[in-house]
């Protein structure tokens, strides 16, 4: 089959490899969509240590099922499905308290770091085990399907954020995984949702996806228009969907006393937390990872466009052309948000 592989630091090659081997409880998908994540652009210079070459990484994908492990009956050849990015053992203390994205045998689909090597989804054909696949409505395309990974990151994290009706929310980063938070934020019961970014083209996007009031931080003080659209309170939650310590030190700076930060980016392995100002104005600080069942509300959610994703793909293109485009995305400055693959 061919795969995109990541031959090298910043070298990737469309080669052959062999057709994945099933265990008795795994589905060999034929893979019809695959996303670029972020964190892929990050693993493609070797920046994150978690994608060791060579690999085949790709964890945002949908496709049709090809063929089933002995043990699998509740999927069939031609089922639509798309999968977890997160593949859990379902035997440990974590997984047996339902909290399997905290998994301690936890894989990710594209990703080695030193302790495994898990190839992903850009390739013709990915095996997964049955546990972590889910199928899909014919009216779901299998674009908008390989979106659902990224979506049910941000459920998650505004899932573990205590909204309440009317709540006033600041989203710190308006890339795809803020601009998803924006959306579930408002379905989950915000009545206003502020978002702040350093990208004007970002902020527009975050204008048509349900946000408020849209800022600048290049030129705007954030906290003091924070301030004064919440009565001189500031926000009740704050979701810092980037990862570094400016970002997060704008979101605490925008939270009212008493208010919560959910921190969802993880760009930067540390960051600087000003203590005080969390200790003596009593913030809570909620850190979010991956997701933890929300697949099927997902689903539902994008099958009835209750949260939108058409607006956030830049760009559909062959496997073949994913070189040129990671090169792209790796370069920045073409405001591509999300470039899919099609194997």
């Amino acid at each position: 089959m061919k795969v995109l592989l990541l031959k090298e630091y910043k070298k990737l090659e469309i080669t052959e490899m062999a057709e994945p081997q099933l265990g008795p409880d795994d589905v060999l998908v034929q893979v019809k969509a695959c996303g670029i994540c972020g964190s892929d652009i990050h693993g493609f210079d070797g920046s994150t240590g978690r994608r060791i070459p060579p690999l085949v990484m790709g964890h945002e994908a949908s496709g049709i099922v090809s063929k089933l492990g002995d043990n699998v009956t509740e999927f069939h050849p031609g089922d639509r499905v798309t999968f977890d990015s997160t593949v859990y053992c379902g035997k440990c203390y974590f997984c047996r308290r339902g909290e399997v994205n905290l998994c301690d045998n936890r894989q990710v689909l594209g990703v080695s770091p030193s302790e495994y090597r898990r190839h992903g989804a850009f390739a013709e054909y990915v095996s997964v085990p049955r546990h972590i696949i889910y199928p899909i409505p014919d009216a779901l395309s299998f674009e908008h399907a390989a979106m659902i990974e990224p979506v049910s990151v941000a459920v998650h994290a505004v899932g573990l954020t205590p909204v309440s009706l009317g709540d006033t929310a600041v989203v710190v980063g308006s890339g795809m995984i803020g601009l998803l938070v924006i959306q579930a934020l408002r379905l989950a019961g915000c009545s206003r949702v502020i978002a702040v970014d350093l990208d004007d083209h970002r902020l527009r996007l975050a204008k048509e996806l349900g946000a408020e009031l849209c800022l600048n931080a290049r030129n705007v003080d954030t906290r003091g228009a924070v301030l004064e659209c919440t009565s001189g309170l500031g926000a009740n939650v704050a979701v810092e969907a980037v990862g570094n310590t400016e970002a997060l030190q704008t979101a605490l700076a925008c939270l009212r006393k008493g208010g919560v930060m959910t921190l969802i980016g993880n760009l930067s392995p540390k960051v600087e937390l000003p203590l005080q100002a969390v200790v003596t104005r009593q913030i809570s600080v909620l850190g979010s990872c991956a997701s933890c069942g929300e697949y099927p509300v997902c689903i539902d959610l994008l099958a009835r466009k209750a949260i939108r994703v058409d607006p956030l793909i830049t760009a559909v293109a062959p496997l073949t052309e994913g070189t040129a485009w990671f090169q792209r995305l790796y370069e920045g400055g073409s405001n591509a948000m999300k470039v899919i693959l099609k194997p």
